[in-house]
């Protein structure tokens, strides 16, 4: 018989151990805690997750002995397989993403569809998502959203990118979200603020539920006046995601 595919959300920025209850729920971490082999968007991050964990639930081996294949951007279709060998032989795995819910703008939904197709059984298990979170502290339309990941880094494009995502929350009232390479989370709110009609509601929400956790939202034309007086949000090279609504 095959196991299972545990998909274990991680958190989403560095905590303490003592901390990670308010993130991940109890019953995950012992899920984790029982595991012997991880499929992982990052080892090391994997790692120091599984060390939060040990500090309140005892891990199944020591940790230099779980076993942790990484699956990222860079993994090849023809290695999936190989990576859900062991839960064909009868052994559960944990699948988990360098930050926040796997399979959700991560690599490892390849993984979970071809774990259905292979007839293994696939768990999902209750955590963060920054995606959730964002849209819940916005104030936009809730009802109605769209994840669109990265937008192009070419300006130009980038612009025209963001018009067209404009006019289909305009058509549709819906909320269009996305997210940037934390470096340059400054040059996507000032092309946001720039590009946008200005009554179009922009939401900036970084490093969710961390300390440093902030979300603003504001029309487009207050976003800009800020810009230009220097009001940046404090969220340089931290992650972050970014929601409009035109209106």
């Amino acid at each position: 018989m095959a196991g299972t595919l545990y998909l274990i959300p991680n958190t989403l920025g560095q905590t303490s151990d003592a901390a990670l209850g308010a993130i991940i729920p109890e019953h995950v971490q012992q899920t984790t805690a029982a595991l012997g082999y991880f499929i992982a968007e990052n080892a090391k991050t994997t790692r120091a997750f599984l060390k939060l964990v040990k500090a309140k639930h005892p891990l199944s081996r020591p940790l230099q002995e779980i076993r942790i294949d990484e699956l990222n951007v860079n993994t090849g279709a023809e290695r999936l397989p190989a990576l859900l060998e062991p839960l064909l032989q009868g052994a559960d795995a944990g699948l988990i993403s360098e930050a926040g819910v796997p399979a959700v703008a991560d690599p490892g939904a390849n993984l979970v569809r071809l774990a259905h197709e292979r007839g293994i059984m696939v768990r999902p298990l209750v955590g963060p998502s920054s995606l959730l979170l964002a849209v819940m502290a916005s104030g936009l339309n809730g009802q109605s959203f769209a994840f669109n990941g990265y937008l192009p880094t070419d300006a130009g494009q980038r612009s025209k990118r963001i018009r067209l995502l404009e006019e289909r929350s305009r058509a549709e009232q819906q909320t269009q979200l996305f997210i940037e390479t934390p470096y340059r989370n400054a040059a996507l709110l000032e092309a946001l603020a720039n590009g946008c009609q200005p009554g179009t509601l922009i939401s900036v929400a970084t490093d969710l539920t961390l300390d440093s956790e902030r979300v603003q939202t504001k029309r487009a034309s207050e976003w800009k006046t800020d810009l230009a007086a220097g009001r940046l949000p404090d969220f340089h090279k931290r992650p972050t995601v970014f929601l409009i609504l035109a209106r």
